[in-house]
């Protein structure tokens, strides 16, 4: 009877995926290959978080179309339903005006806003992509972390750059290439590295996008690797550390912080509706 097998990520023979290293060089097979396995049947845990974070984006965009007063349908490719700027800060976008107006809530607020059909297709599509490979090599509630964590500090530091206005999830997203970025570079081995080459492909086509695309907020970008690297480092990854009851507290943290903000903008929404339509 056959055995199932699995390369090694160390010497890249095949060896029996039963065991929890290679019989060739005694690697450590059980979280790496497992971890891939997981996101390629489809860890639950990974979709239960990925698929939330898509919805929360989705309806929070929504609302933000039916809020807007005047919804773009032209102005291009990029301004194709556009919500206004006046439905966006009201529903929390950030920069150095939003803030000091409406507060820090909209630090948080800004990573589930968009500025187009395209802005959030992209933004999804990305974490779609990515989500699921940072969930493997750091569980759940740790990538959930990292994805708050580096909204925030992206945005922080488009504040503290002077950026007046901004949305997106895309500091958010950036922080999951920068925790998939200290990773492979902490990991080392032949599979840290590939993870390495492959996510310094993704940040130089970032800053590529950034330096000929006008509009984009690179200051958010840049602050949300930064954010993703430093939160990777500080709560480590599976590999070197078991999830711990302390990750799922910081993980439910944001999770009650992010529906206590988009709640209260949702509520704000709402009750523009009211007013305009009884």
């Amino acid at each position: 009877m056959a055995h199932p097998s699995i390369t090694c990520p160390e010497c890249g023979r095949a060896t029996d995926a039963r065991y929890s290293s290679c019989l060739w060089c005694g690697a450590a097979l059980s979280r790496p290959g497992g971890r891939v396995v997981e996101v390629l049947r489809g860890d639950r845990g990974s979709d239960l978080v990925i698929n939330a974070l898509i919805v929360a984006n989705v309806a929070y965009y929504l609302l933000s179309l039916l809020v807007s007063s005047r919804t773009a349908l032209g102005g291009g490719l990029f301004g194709f339903l556009s919500p206004d700027d006046n439905s966006l800060a009201l529903l929390g976008a950030t920069g150095t005006y939003p803030l000091f107006r409406y507060g820090l809530w909209t630090l948080v607020s800004a990573n589930y806003l968009h500025g187009g059909a395209l802005h959030i297709l992209f933004n999804m599509m990305a974490l779609r992509q990515i989500g699921p490979w940072v969930c493997a090599e750091f569980g759940a509630s740790r990538m959930f972390v990292i994805y708050t964590v580096s909204g925030l500090t992206g945005y922080l530091l488009s504040v503290l750059a002077g950026v007046p206005f901004t949305i997106g999830a895309s500091a958010a997203v950036c922080g999951l290439i920068g925790a998939l970025f200290y990773f492979g570079k902490s990991r080392g081995g032949n599979y840290g590295q590939a993870v390495s080459r492959e996510v310094s492909g993704w940040l130089i086509s970032l800053v590529v996008f950034g330096l000929i695309m006008p509009g984009i907020n690179n200051w958010g970008h840049g602050g949300g690797i930064v954010g993703g690297i430093v939160t990777a480092k500080l709560l480590g990854y599976r590999e070197r550390s078991r999830e711990t009851a302390l990750h799922r507290v910081a993980a439910l943290f944001c999770l009650l912080l992010t529906v206590a903000v988009l709640a209260f903008g949702a509520w704000k929404g709402v009750r523009v509706l009211s007013y305009r339509y009884f």
